[in-house]
């Protein structure tokens, strides 16, 4: 459960930076924050939030046809077509994607590179912090899917990986 103290500081960080969505879990819960024109919060899990600050669910037409099931979700390393069997590293968080400690270093790793499960891949960086993000998984980078210093949202897959 988040404290209420928690979610106006991580507001106001957010505020002061150029990112516009957040996602945090924390103990099973989550939260999502974004900023359009201003800021919202949606709680995503945990309803105990007091509901003075919860944002309502805009209201929904009736549909007017059935609605297609959504297909399950598939797991994070399973692929279809040439994708099949590899890996994805994905996106622990939104941040913007950086291949190198700085600009005129080297990339952490290049297409071909065999990997370990604590080898550094990239940096993410969010509200100001660098955070590096592990392999963890052993193996070959096969692809990089996203290009340095392009942002990236919270689950998208990063890099492609031929497991050991």
């Amino acid at each position: 459960m988040f404290k209420l103290s928690e979610i106006k500081e991580l507001i106001k960080l957010l505020d002061q930076t150029s990112v516009q969505e957040l996602e945090i879990e924390n103990d099973g819960a989550r939260l999502l924050i974004r900023k359009p024109g201003k800021t919202e919060v949606v709680n995503v899990h945990t309803p105990q939030i007091a509901p003075a600050y919860a944002v309502p669910a805009a209201p929904q037409a009736a549909p007017s046809a059935p609605a297609a099931q959504p297909e399950p979700a598939k797991p994070a390393d399973a692929g279809t077509g040439s994708d099949a069997g590899l890996h994805r590293i994905v996106s622990p968080m939104v941040g913007t994607f950086y291949r190198a400690p700085s600009p005129d270093a080297p990339p952490f790793v290049n297409v071909g590179d065999r990997v370990t499960e604590k080898t550094v891949v990239c940096i993410l960086e969010a509200m100001k912090l660098m955070n590096e993000l592990e392999a963890e998984v052993r193996g070959e980078i096969v692809e990089i899917l996203v290009e340095n210093g392009q942002l990236v949202e919270f689950g998208q897959p990063l890099f492609l990986v031929k497991p050991e």
